[in-house]
């Protein structure tokens, strides 16, 4: 009985033995390999028949079962190892396949992250401005100022975040950045280092901002200056910039641009995010750069550029832009800290390590900057 259930399970791995072939051969096609497991599966098939007439007619008994009984696993091992072997090939041959695969999907998963790194700064930082929508010249306030700057803090940070996760895709040591933007502070969380690189944009795009558009004085009497700085305001205001820039290519705003762009970015750190200098060259031929990066960026200097333009819509007199001396004492008047752990620790000196956002001063009016402490 053993020898005859040795001689079944054979003989069923030789059909799994050949069909595993007739399966190999109809990708690619080979008619002759299919015909030849085709007959194979069903000689294989009548002999299984035969072992079932056998069976029913009791004609299972073999005077050399032992012999008999080898012979049938030595077959099933072989068949089995047929099976592997065709199976072994088979995926030998999808591995290019497989790796075309990875590449199309590495593709689609990268485009899809730019595509969600687009929507998230849109969201976090292309908040509606339609809180400034019944805004007139004769009664702007100060309150004004300090709620379009919230809008344009918003558009820093999520700046300052895409930036660094950009750094981080290209294995940048962001540690080292920050040290290097501000040396020796030891920040209370990791995740603070992004306040080192707020303080650096910051620090750029809000040099100059006492000077009148960034570029030089009007010689308009006062009332007339701040009517036009506020009609470039509102003419901005609506556009992406992107849409103005493309309308008024040689305009101040433009410029500005620019200009900030060549500031901000250093050509080794456009270099090593983007493995070139092309946003750079053509920023420098006067042109809009079609990335993610730069459209943020773009947004970054259109929010500081309407503020400026607020705030000398405001003030006859402008605004001064102040910041705070490291290791100043805190106070409440004349700052905000932006790393409230440190009110609920008794350790802490409350000593400012670095100014985050520079102050404003408007006439009477103090707007807080934004400090970290230590």
């Amino acid at each position: 009985m053993d020898a005859f259930i040795a001689k079944v399970f054979a003989t069923l791995s030789s059909v799994k033995a050949a069909y595993a072939e007739l399966q190999y051969a109809q990708f690619p096609y080979d008619p002759k390999a299919i015909q030849s497991a085709d007959q194979m599966i069903v000689t294989e098939l009548q002999r299984l028949s035969e072992l079932k007439q056998s069976f029913l007619k009791n004609h299972i008994d073999d005077p050399c079962s032992e012999s008999t009984m080898l012979l049938a696993e030595i077959q099933e091992q072989k068949n089995l190892m047929k099976t592997y072997d065709v199976t072994k090939t088979k995926l030998v041959n999808q591995i290019p396949l497989k790796d075309s695969e990875i590449v199309i999907l590495k593709e689609k998963l990268e485009k899809t992250e730019r595509e969600n790194k687009l929507i998230e700064r849109r969201l976090n930082s292309s908040g509606p401005l339609s809180c400034h929508d019944n805004l007139q010249l004769s009664k702007l306030t100060p309150n004004d100022f300090v709620m379009f700057l919230k809008h344009t803090m918003k558009s820093v940070r999520s700046f300052v975040k895409l930036m660094i996760t950009e750094m981080e895709f290209t294995n940048w040591d962001v540690d080292a950045a920050a040290r290097s933007i501000q040396p020796d502070v030891v920040y209370w969380n990791e995740s603070h280092r992004c306040f080192a690189f707020e303080s650096f944009v910051c620090g750029q795009m809000f040099d100059g901002f006492n000077n009148p558009s960034f570029s030089k004085a009007s010689d308009q009497r006062k009332v007339k200056h701040q009517q036009m700085f506020f009609d470039r305001f509102m003419e901005l205001k609506y556009l992406k910039a992107r849409e103005y820039i493309t309308w008024k290519p040689t305009s101040k705003f433009a410029k500005f641009c620019w200009i900030k762009y060549l500031q901000l970015v250093h050509p080794k750190m456009e270099s090593f995010l983007f493995g070139n200098v092309n946003q750079r060259n053509l920023v420098s031929a006067g042109k809009f750069p079609e990335t993610a990066f730069f459209e943020s960026f773009a947004e970054v200097a259109k929010r500081v550029w309407l503020l400026h333009c607020l705030g000398f819509s405001l003030n006859p007199n402008g605004v001064s832009v102040f910041r705070v001396r490291n290791r100043s004492r805190f106070s409440e008047v004349f700052m905000e800290s932006v790393n409230e752990e440190v009110f609920m620790s008794p350790e802490s000196s409350r000593e400012v390590a670095f100014t985050v956002v520079p102050g404003f001063k408007l006439g009477e009016s103090v707007v807080q900057c934004q400090v970290y402490l230590s």
